[in-house]
């Protein structure tokens, strides 16, 4: 029986969250090193671990992976999260890629300094109700089926749900004017394994707070 993944980065969300998402969906246990200091750091950089001398970093199948979407993609096509062809692949992609994009936004909006957050707010919700949204909620109109693509569970339906629940963080009602993406979040959230990641006491981090910053800028800084 192979080892469960390793997981190395801060103890908070950041790009690993998205990882720690997908694991947790197709079911996998995975085990967290976390970094307490800018000496944890330097010891994984000397150390030959970090390929580009950053995180996040995951270990498994006798990998050192580094690079965010190398890592979901290699754990997408593993536990088959990655459609049924090269073309299906393809629309996971971009699908997934504008999401990451959405989540760049919604990440930075806890560094925002208090007199930026307002206006950051207010681009955030811009974005995500005019320009993404919408995408997504035509493609569930169009197919009229459960998930994104193929009919079929995938990255692209995970990296969704986690985008929208981050979004409501931000803006409670940002999806008042989407009804079925309120249906997806709410038929994906039931699906065995995401529930269970989604109940207190998982793995799930919490929204990263003005007072933790501190002490993640010091890993990296």
């Amino acid at each position: 029986m192979s080892e469960k993944p390793k997981l190395h980065y801060f103890n908070g969300r950041g790009r690993m969250e998205s990882i720690r998402w997908l694991l947790a969906s197709a079911g996998v246990e995975f085990e967290e090193c976390y970094l307490e200091t800018k000496d944890d750091m330097i010891k994984l950089q000397k150390g030959g671990s970090l390929l580009f001398q950053q995180v996040p970093m995951v270990e498994m199948d006798g990998m050192k992976m580094v690079q965010t979407r190398a890592i979901l993609s290699y754990i997408a096509a593993k536990y088959n999260l990655y459609g049924k062809d090269l073309k299906e692949r393809a629309l996971i992609d971009m699908y997934v890629e504008a999401l990451i994009d959405l989540n760049e936004l919604l990440m930075a909006h806890a560094l925002q300094p208090a007199d930026k957050k307002e206006q950051h707010l207010a681009t955030l919700v811009d974005k995500a109700t005019n320009r993404y949204f919408p995408v997504y909620e035509k493609v569930l109109k169009d197919h009229g089926q459960e998930f994104l693509v193929g009919n079929q569970f995938s990255k692209a339906d995970v990296q969704l749900l986690e985008t929208l629940l981050t979004a409501e963080e931000c803006k409670p009602d940002i999806l008042a004017k989407f009804p079925l993406l309120q249906s997806f979040k709410a038929r994906i959230s039931s699906i065995p394994t995401i529930n269970k990641f989604l109940q207190p006491g998982s793995q799930r981090k919490p929204p990263l707070q003005e007072k933790d910053l501190p002490k993640v800028m010091k890993i990296f800084y």
